[in-house]
């Protein structure tokens, strides 16, 4: 039995996390929510409006853009990313020499913040002496193509850039759960005949099922939250083609001082989050009951 000695001093120990937590997760949430019902710029320059910050999000152009945009950049996330990881994972599941040589190497670029990953695409994407566009010349393509200032190519060429250190976590994550995957299951269903991809689709995709909840969950909410591979790539542009929801509530709360309508922004993001969140748990609370 716990004595209350104890218990105050678990209490004590908890305290600092929780006024953190409570004033840097909890408080802003809260502010933000205050602030969205507020219009005006400046520090005093402050009147109510109500809800007009939220009816005007859905008449606000280049807002749909950028909403549009972060659905894109979630869409391509779950079918690129995923797959990619996944194969990944699948090849560096098996048995060669240098396994864990590669394992580090693909998961390297996961640790490199990510301003320093769009300098890196800078170069690369540059029209003139950038990689792809010599490696493209190389092979017989003559191009100057200008893949960050072209409207059409922005923003595919910032997700793509993205991706680069984006594959790490969920390849991991894959890795993780075909590890768990018995051995016994797999070599019965080579005795019964099953090719690798019967096992593969009857077997290792259902057993990576908690998996596939997790690595689709983090790249959904990674999707929502983009921002500095865009800024530090377009900061938006060209003409807001590769303007992002968080990218865009920077440019309306800092650069215009428009806090009540980047306040706005900010809820309606924390609300698209809820809405991949809370789902998340349910199948995670259901399943710890399960087990």
């Amino acid at each position: 039995m716990v004595n209350k000695r104890t218990e105050s001093a678990a209490i004590l120990f908890m305290l600092p996390a929780t006024v953190i937590y409570l004033s840097v997760i909890v408080f802003p949430v809260f502010y933000s929510l205050y602030l969205s019902l507020f219009s005006g710029s400046g520090i005093n320059n402050w009147t109510f409006s109500g809800l007009q910050n939220y009816t005007a999000l859905f008449k606000d152009s280049i807002f749909l853009l950028s909403f549009k945009n972060s659905v894109v950049w979630m869409v391509l996330s779950l079918i690129f990313t995923t797959s990619l990881s996944l194969f990944l994972a699948v090849i560096l599941n098996r048995s060669f020499p240098g396994r864990t040589f590669f394992r580090g190497l693909f998961y390297l670029p996961a640790v490199v913040a990510l301003i320093a990953v769009a300098i890196t695409w800078r170069w690369i994407y540059h029209p003139m002496f950038g990689f792809i566009n010599q490696l493209l010349s190389a092979i017989g393509i003559k191009t100057g193509q200008a893949w960050l200032s072209q409207s059409q190519s922005a923003l595919l060429a910032c997700f793509f850039a993205a991706q680069w250190q984006a594959i790490g976590q969920p390849m991991i994550l894959f890795l993780a759960g075909l590890q768990t995957i018995p051995k016994e299951i797999i070599e019965a269903a080579v005795i019964d005949g099953a090719g690798s991809f019967r096992r593969f689709i009857n077997i290792t995709i259902p057993l990576l099922r908690n998996t596939f909840v997790v690595v689709i969950s983090t790249l959904m909410m990674g999707a929502l939250k983009v921002f500095d591979i865009i800024i530090g790539l377009t900061d938006g542009g060209p003409n807001n083609a590769s303007q992002v929801l968080a990218s865009y509530m920077y440019s309306q709360t800092f650069e215009y001082n428009h806090w009540g309508y980047g306040a706005a922004i900010a809820c309606f993001m924390v609300l698209l989050m809820a809405f991949i969140v809370i789902p998340y748990v349910i199948f995670t609370a259901k399943n710890q009951e399960d087990r």
